[in-house]
């Protein structure tokens, strides 16, 4: 996938609206807090891909200021879920239980 704006749109639209599915899911579920939602692993996996992204895109070139403004957020935004990607140094089906419920802050 080229690294444009459009794309980078694309993908903050994605988020944004995944977001709003995963509010619904947890009212349906009893209104389980998000914070305990089995799916905040794959949303901040997700606000990391976003935020690479936009760091690339900021990198190839100028960007327009709204675009700018809308990578700021998502950066603040992923700043307070990084614990919870999933790790990149060893796929989860090679680690122990230990290891996976330290990951998982379990």
């Amino acid at each position: 996938m080229a690294v444009t704006v459009q794309n980078f749109i694309k993908l903050a639209n994605f988020y944004n609206k995944m977001v709003t599915v995963m509010s619904a899911v947890c009212v349906e579920k009893g209104g389980i807090p998000i914070e305990n939602y089995v799916g905040r692993f794959f949303m901040a996996d997700t606000l990391e891909y976003i935020v690479e992204y936009g760091r690339r895109l900021t990198e190839a070139g100028p960007v327009p200021d709204d675009v700018a403004r809308v990578i700021k957020i998502f950066q603040e935004r992923f700043e307070g879920v990084k614990t919870l990607v999933t790790p990149t140094e060893k796929p989860i089906y090679e680690m122990t239980l230990e290891e996976f419920e330290k990951i998982m802050n379990i």
